[in-house]
């Protein structure tokens, strides 16, 4: 139902059972908050959205009232002004004076409602909170201090994620947001999936960075440096240089780095075409033996830890097979070294990432390979653009760069990785091919291009029938499990990754992206698909001739020994013609 309400003297139009906030929102009206998040009951926790409605004696939140007809509001009137300028200044009494040292410097929700509000003096002045950093994760650091108590991470960890790795601890003045026991944000508590970091409207929350590592590795004489750079991560990269959402940054991404010193800049697209086509046999080798429990996805590693936390009888399902990331630095460590003439320990490989929790994949100890990491460091995509200001490359103004051969196609199947359901997409394509020898047509599955975050389909291939399902987040992760185990549902492969929406919304991605963005990343990644001509895995040149030189067929043992994290417990027979 719809009806009229008066808003800084103009009329506009509300709808039954939204809040104030949500309307003036859709209005165009902008009315600050630091607790509230879109999509979520709200809370009224830091009250800096509070507005005046004619007739109530006190100010009112205006992301907890609801909107009644003919309501008579005032969104910047000099008392609601005054209420926002005296709760920012409490806010700030006691928080740390180091915006120029803070990651979050010119990028914090703090900052920039105080600039908004004009503070320019501290009327007041409390104790500074001095509490202990935690480093306890391998993927983010926790600054205390700096944190408000808006209760955004907290919401979104128990919700969003099922995990609760944080919470408030004490009351009153006394009160913080810990961990249990206040250990740390360790792996016993977190899955380092870094949604909390996009969240966190200060800088209480943030990445661990490997930025000095690879500066380090930089000035070595007798070290290589190799870059490879994942699909999200160059649909997303350009934004933080003011270019278009979506916008593929692929060889401005060359061309940067190249221009820093890195010896070889790779697209990590043949490590995800060699996912695709050892998942793909896995796949189909379990649908030809009727397996009954599904294949799970094992690229996410925030997903990996979860099962194996809270849900250890599926892990004999989860895939074995390396993450692209991991598999691209076996090539660049174990094939292209020594091709090169390079020895393995002199190169040293970094992943370009949209994603927090590679950086706990790479210290995992099945990663190890020789006593050596496979991979040594990960830049996210915020580090990324850091990096790359920090050596003074201007990304508007250089002349573009094709990524390095000998890696230098992948199919569009590859690309797909970086969205919520492009995994399954590209994995189907191939074990379509599998299990029928002839190619899928057509190729593009439109019920798994969608923004749900949780999806169903069902190909046929010749006399088999592929069920697959497709989840992002730990929430639909979760209802998705209890339906496999009470029997309410039968799957062949799901594809889990623990951030909505796929790895365009990974924690290392830009802080503040909005839906709109995420959707140009999706298309762009889209757009790609459909214009390009290699679209499937196993028709990748360059993945055809690895086999034919060093792995031989998907599943084989070479194939396992180099590009899966353990042995089969059996030897998987009938691949030898796959490609």
């Amino acid at each position: 139902m719809l009806f009229s309400i008066e808003v800084n003297n103009n009329i506009i139009t509300a709808q039954r059972g939204e809040t104030i906030l949500e309307c003036l929102n859709r209005n165009g009206i902008f009315v600050p908050t630091l607790c509230h998040i879109e999509g979520y009951s709200p809370t009224g926790a830091c009250r800096i959205c509070v507005v005046e409605v004619e007739g109530r004696p006190d100010l009112i939140p205006s992301c907890s009232y609801p909107v009644e007809e003919w309501m008579h509001i005032k969104t910047h009137s000099p008392r609601v002004i005054r209420a926002r300028k005296a709760i920012a200044e409490m806010l700030l009494s006691n928080h740390p004076d180091d915006c120029l040292f803070c990651e979050r410097n010119g990028n914090c929700e703090l900052q920039k409602l105080s600039i908004d509000l004009n503070l320019r003096e501290k009327r007041f002045t409390g104790k500074k909170i001095s509490l202990k950093n935690d480093y306890a994760s391998a993927s983010i650091m926790r600054e205390p201090s700096k944190c408000i108590l808006c209760g955004r991470c907290i919401r979104l960890c128990e919700t969003e994620q099922e995990v609760a790795a944080v919470d408030f601890i004490g009351r009153g003045n006394q009160m913080t947001i810990g961990t249990s026991y206040n250990h740390g944000l360790s792996l016993k508590n977190c899955h380092q999936c870094g949604q909390c970091i996009l969240i966190c409207p200060t800088g209480a929350l943030s990445e661990q960075q490997h930025i000095s590592k690879v500066q380090d590795v930089l000035h070595k004489p007798n070290q290589h440096l190799v870059a490879q750079f994942s699909p999200a991560l160059s649909a997303s990269l350009g934004e933080n240089f003011g270019l278009k959402p979506g916008k593929v940054a692929d060889n401005l991404i060359v061309a940067a780095l190249s221009k820093i010193g890195f010896s070889k800049i790779f697209d990590n697209g043949v490590g995800c075409d060699l996912n695709i086509i050892e998942n793909a046999a896995l796949l189909a080798n379990r649908i030809r033996e009727g397996e009954t429990m599904p294949l799970f996805t094992s690229c996410c590693p925030s997903w990996v830890h979860y099962a194996e936390t809270f849900h250890p009888e599926i892990l004999p399902h989860l895939s074995s097979v390396l993450s692209p990331q991991q598999i691209m630095s076996v090539l660049i460590k174990w094939i292209y070294a020594k091709e090169e003439g390079w020895e393995v320990e002199d190169v040293y490989t970094v992943g370009l990432m949209p994603c927090t929790a590679k950086k706990y994949e790479i210290i995992r100890q099945e990663m190890l390979m020789n006593d050596l990491y496979i991979t040594d460091a990960v830049l996210t995509t915020r580090e990324l653009a850091k990096f790359i200001r920090l050596y003074g490359i201007d990304i508007n103004n250089i002349e573009p760069l094709l990524p390095h051969q000998p890696f230098h196609i992948r199919s569009t199947a590859a690309k797909l990785f970086g969205v919520s359901g492009g995994v399954t997409e590209a994995i189907l394509r191939t074990v379509y091919y599998m299990l029928t020898g002839n190619e899928c047509s057509p190729l593009t599955i439109s019920e798994l291009r969608t923004s749900n975050l949780s999806k169903f389909y069902t190909i046929q291939a010749g006399k088999y029938s592929v069920r697959a399902a497709v989840v992002s987040s730990m929430h639909q992760a979760e209802k998705l499990l209890q339906e496999i185990e009470v029997g309410k549902i039968n799957l062949d492969f799901v594809e889990v990754m623990a951030c909505p929406g796929g790895c365009i919304n990974g924690g290392g991605q830009k802080i503040g992206t909005r839906q709109k963005e995420l959707k140009m990343r999706s298309k762009s990644i889209y757009d790609i698909d459909e214009r390009e001509n290699i679209r499937v895995a196993h028709k990748n040149p360059i993945v055809t001739e690895l086999y034919q030189k060093y792995f031989g067929a998907p599943l084989s043992q070479k194939a396992i020994e180099f590009l899966h994290k353990r042995k089969l417990e059996k030897k998987l027979e009938g691949n030898e013609q796959i490609l």
